[in-house]
């Protein structure tokens, strides 16, 4: 990688640049994404994380089998709250098992418990099935809070990139069908808007796009993801014509993110609408800048995302 495609990168973050070459997301290469993706999913020995307790559940969502996923309880004490996970993966991609080190540090942190959904996939299963996925997810945990020792109207949704879209269009979906009243949500380089009603789109920024995730990948996603259909704007929070009555949101983002202007359009329409915002967005940060943990940028991230949780859960 040369100094040029290092411009404007914080020098913290160039070794996960390294680590992910700049290939597209393509239908050729695809399956090779997923397996590579597989490769990194490995689950912890519980003896290293005996604060942390992990059950795998199965949530309804009208299938035989159900959707799978994982339960994070903090051992020895009942939870302060919860969150509905949306895992990243550009719709295409990804299980709930690739973040399973991280949501343990978030549960240690907060003491809340998460659910993360292992939500159906597209292009076998377009949008709105993650959606629908994560929505059962959203009433399971609902249903189980009681049991679980933490009151059900604290309950918040968090997502990376395509499962901040993800969440973000739970928060609209639990708003339109009065199942959930969360107490926030937590979109972070949330994937919001399709291409071609992106402000990308409209006035490209030559800033953007060029790390992690390129404008090639993500106009392969959402085609994989909407399939024939056109999107929908009651079901895609980026597109929704209503935000009100929303939770409050947490917003993270890079300021070189491809998502980063569509990000600050979303936040400016959920000020519009009276929502309570908390937006950040970092110098010289990329896709996925979380995943370097010893970056100062990630660092002081995840410190204001656990402040922004304890105060909403807490």
């Amino acid at each position: 990688m040369t100094a040029m495609d290092k411009h404007d990168v914080d020098p913290a973050l160039w070794p996960l640049l390294e680590g992910f070459p700049p290939i597209d997301v393509t239908a050729q290469t695809l399956a090779g994404f997923r397996e590579a993706l597989r490769g990194m999913a490995v689950m912890p020995d519980p003896a290293t994380h005996p604060d942390v307790r992990i059950e795998e559940v199965r949530v309804p969502n009208g299938a035989a089998a159900g959707i799978r996923g994982l339960l994070y309880l903090p051992a020895g004490k009942a939870p302060r709250g919860a969150l509905l996970h949306a895992h990243a993966g550009g719709f295409v991609m990804g299980s709930v098992e690739m973040d399973v080190a991280r949501n343990i540090e978030l549960v240690r942190a907060t003491g809340c418990a998460m659910l993360s959904v292992d939500y159906r996939l597209a292009p076998e299963h377009p949008h709105p099935a993650a959606l629908e996925d994560c929505h059962a997810g959203l009433d399971w945990l609902a249903e189980q809070a009681r049991a679980l020792g933490f009151a059900p109207e604290r309950i918040g949704v968090i997502g990376e990139s395509a499962g901040g879209s993800l969440a973000a269009s739970v928060a609209l979906l639990a708003r339109e069908r009065r199942t959930v009243r969360l107490a926030c949500q937590v979109l972070i380089y949330p994937m919001l808007v399709p291409p071609a009603q992106s402000v990308d789109t409209a006035a490209p920024d030559p800033r953007t796009g060029r790390h992690i995730w390129t404008r090639a990948s993500n106009g392969f996603a959402w085609a994989a993801n909407l399939g024939a259909a056109p999107p929908d704007p009651q079901t895609i929070a980026g597109l929704a014509p209503d935000l009100s009555g929303l939770p409050p949101a947490f917003l993270a983002v890079g300021d070189i993110d491809l998502f980063v202007h569509d990000n600050l359009e979303h936040v400016g329409r959920l000020l519009r609408a009276g929502c309570a915002v908390e937006a950040h967005v970092y110098s010289g940060a990329i896709h996925a800048f979380d995943r370097a943990v010893e970056a100062p940028v990630s660092q002081r991230f995840t410190g204001e995302l656990v402040a922004f949780l304890r105060r909403q859960l807490g």
